[in-house]
């Protein structure tokens, strides 16, 4: 059962003699480089439907629209690919194509990316690219969010593709656990030394907002920052691209702090003055403060 499983994979079939079909979604924009690269890659391995925002959409996170109408048409910017533009969001586009592309029938992979720029660390939680492959995963569709370090509208995706070939063969082989997705990272350049499968490191963004002034002297600011890294563990996304290698983040949408249910549980929620701990401080095992 397994070999056969291989052997239709590898040969773009799936068990029942027919291609996978591979949702292809981003956060850049439906014309961005990082987009075409994936799509080249994928175009070897099933038949790929392409839904993409009609401008970029960075750092929209798991934003949905909700105020106004959303519009999605489809458009032939490349041979051969069923492709369509949407106005909404990347999280917009995975809903668009499981409800009115497939019609309810889900595909067998959803892709999103390569995104220009990494999602590592923190970034995951404000990527448009992840969000999207998020909202994949909640719908059962085994997902995967891919980018590059390199912000750049001309970047280099070439050294990437083999290994996002291999990822993709790889779950479509073996599938993913429930409820969970990959976030897959790559560093600029050509040497990379191989894979590590990681967590996410502990590291965020020190922001700062320079305030400017327009031209009727009124004022507006314009989000800065630098990345910092606290995390000196050798097993996480930043050490791994810091060292050249591509990282893996199994990543899960249940965001549950299931280490502070006991925790809380402690507290008296009955609104007693009497209670023995109100007012007191207490702490989760790993010591932050909860209280």
């Amino acid at each position: 059962m397994y070999l056969e499983i291989i052997i239709c994979i590898f040969t773009g079939m799936t068990k029942q003699g027919t291609k996978p079909t591979i949702l292809v979604v981003n956060d850049d924009g439906i014309t961005a480089t990082g987009i075409k690269n994936l799509m080249e890659v994928m175009q070897g391995l099933g038949n790929v439907v392409v839904v993409a925002p009609d401008s970029p959409q960075s750092g929209m996170g798991h934003a949905i629209t909700i105020g106004k109408p959303i519009r999605f048409d489809k458009v032939a910017l490349y041979e051969g690919v069923e492709m369509y533009k949407c106005s909404g969001t990347p999280v917009d586009c995975v809903k668009i194509a499981v409800n009115k592309i497939f019609k309810g029938k889900k595909p067998d992979l959803c892709v999103s990316g390569i995104n220009h720029g990494l999602n590592n660390s923190i970034n995951v939680l404000y990527s448009g690219t992840m969000s999207a492959a998020v909202e994949g995963a909640i719908e059962k569709i085994p997902s995967i969010g891919f980018s590059l370090d390199d912000f750049a509208a001309d970047a280099d995706f070439s050294h990437t593709k083999k290994y996002i070939k291999n990822i993709c063969e790889q779950v479509l082989v073996n599938g993913l656990p429930a409820g969970t997705l990959l976030n897959v990272n790559f560093p600029k350049g050509e040497n990379l030394k191989g894979v590590k499968v990681c967590r996410q490191a502990n590291a965020k963004w020190m922001e700062e907002f320079d305030e400017r002034t327009d031209p009727y002297k009124r004022p507006y600011y314009w989000l800065t920052g630098v990345f910092e890294n606290f995390d000196k563990g050798e097993d996480t996304d930043v050490w791994a691209l810091e060292h050249g290698y591509v990282s893996i983040v199994p990543v899960q949408f249940d965001l549950t702090a299931h280490h502070a249910i006991q925790t809380l549980n402690s507290w008296d929620f009955t609104g007693s003055s009497n209670s023995k701990t109100a007012g007191t401080k207490v702490s989760a095992a790993d010591g932050t403060n909860l209280g």
